[in-house]
C-alpha cells in the first residue's frame, strides 16, 4: 500500500483512477504482476499481488513512478506524489490470501465512504462478474482456495464469503504503523529464511529475513581470516578494519541500533559504534581496496 505525501489526494477525479488501474494492467504484462485484488481510495490504495518474476520492487517503482509522471503531467504540477516507498508484507497465501482479499475490498465500508457492494475502484465487481473485460485479474487462484478447486458456482461462494465479519486481529495489525515483513505460521516463516536468505535493502519491513548478527560476524571473520576474538580488541588510534566492517554490516543489513550492535560486539558505549561506522565511511572514500571487500561481502548477503 502507498499514501499521498502529507495525506494529499492522489486520485482527484474518476480519470485518476482510470489512468492508475490502466497502469495496473499494464504491469500485468510488463512486469508478470498477477493482481488478486486492489482497492484504489482518495489518499491511498491498498494492492494484493503475486510475483513470480521475484521482482516487487521494480514493478511497484514502475507502477508509482508512472503514476506520477502521469498524474503531474495531467494537473500541471510537479514533485513528489507519495509519501515515500510503498509498504509491503509478504504473506502466506494458504493461510492469509483470503481474509486480505476481504480486508481490500472492504476498504471503502471501513473509511465509511460507501458500501463496498456499490464502491467502483475496487475489484470486487471483478469477482461477481463474468465479463471478460476483469480477466487480467488473477481470480481464479481465490476461487479455488474458496471453493477447493469445486469450479461449481465460484462467484456465488465469493459472495458468501465477502459478507463475513472481518478478522480483528488481522485488521489491527494492518492499520498500525508498522506492519511486520512477514505473514504467516511458523512453518512458512521458517522457510522463507531458509531458502530467501539474501534480501532487498530498499525493503526496511523486511528485516525478519536479514542475517543474524553472529552470522555477519563469522563471514566478517572468515573472508579476513582473523578470530572472533580478534574483533573485540580495539586500541585508541588503531583502525581495526575487520571490526569495524562487520559493525558497519549490521548498521546496513540489519539496520539495527547502535545499541543493539555495541550489545552483539561487546561494546558498552553507542557512541563508540558511531564513532568506528563514520570512521569507516570517510576511509572508503579514499580506500579503493576497502571499498571492495565490504562490496564483496555485501554481495554475499544482497
Amino acid at each position: 500500500m502507498n499514501r499521498g505525501r502529507r495525506a494529499e489526494k492522489i486520485f482527484r477525479n474518476d480519470d485518476d483512477y482510470k489512468l492508475f488501474i490502466n497502469i495496473l494492467k499494464e504491469s500485468t504484462q510488463a512486469w508478470g504482476f498477477r493482481i488478486c485484488a486492489y482497492c484504489l481510495m482518495p489518499n491511498h490504495y491498498h494492492l494484493l499481488v503475486q510475483t513470480p518474476l521475484a521482482n516487487i520492487s521494480r514493478g511497484m517503482r514502475h507502477i508509482n513512478g508512472v503514476y506520477t509522471q502521469r498524474f503531474n503531467r495531467k494537473h500541471k504540477i510537479d514533485g513528489s506524489l507519495f509519501r515515500g516507498r510503498y509498504k509491503s508484507i509478504l504473506i502466506d497465501s494458504d493461510n492469509y490470501l483470503l481474509a486480505l482479499v476481504r480486508y481490500v475490498h472492504k476498504n471503502p465500508s471501513k473509511a465509511n465512504m460507501a458500501s463496498f457492494l456499490q464502491y467502483k475502484w475496487s475489484s470486487h465487481k471483478g469477482y461477481i462478474s463474468d465479463d471478460n473485460s476483469w480477466d487480467w485479474i488473477y481470480k481464479d487462484f481465490v476461487y479455488n482456495l474458496l471453493t477447493k478447486n469445486n469450479r461449481k458456482d465460484p462467484i456465488k461462494t465469493y459472495q458468501r464469503f465477502i459478507t463475513e465479519k472481518q478478522d480483528s486481529d488481522l485488521t489491527g495489525l494492518l492499520e498500525g504503523e508498522k506492519w511486520p515483513g512477514i505473514l504467516g505460521g511458523n512453518e512458512f516463516t521458517d522457510q522463507i529464511k531458509q531458502h530467501y536468505s539474501k534480501i532487498d535493502p530498499e525493503i526496511t519491513q523486511t528485516k525478519e529475513l536479514a542475517p543474524q548478527p553472529e552470522h555477519i560476524i563469522l563471514s566478517v571473520c572468515k573472508y579476513y581470516g582473523v578470530t572472533r576474538e580478534s574483533l573485540d580488541y580495539s586500541r585508541r588510534g588503531a583502525f581495526n578494519e575487520p571490526r569495524n566492517v562487520a559493525l558497519f554490516l549490521m548498521r546496513r543489513l540489519r539496520q539495527d541500533s547502535l545499541q543493539t550492535i555495541g550489545q552483539s560486539m561487546g561494546i558498552k558505549k553507542y557512541s563508540s559504534v558511531s564513532s568506528a561506522i563514520e570512521r569507516l565511511k570517510n576511509r572508503m572514500e579514499t580506500d579503493s581496496a576497502l571499498k571492495e571487500n565490504i562490496s564483496k561481502l555485501l554481495n554475499q548477503f544482497l
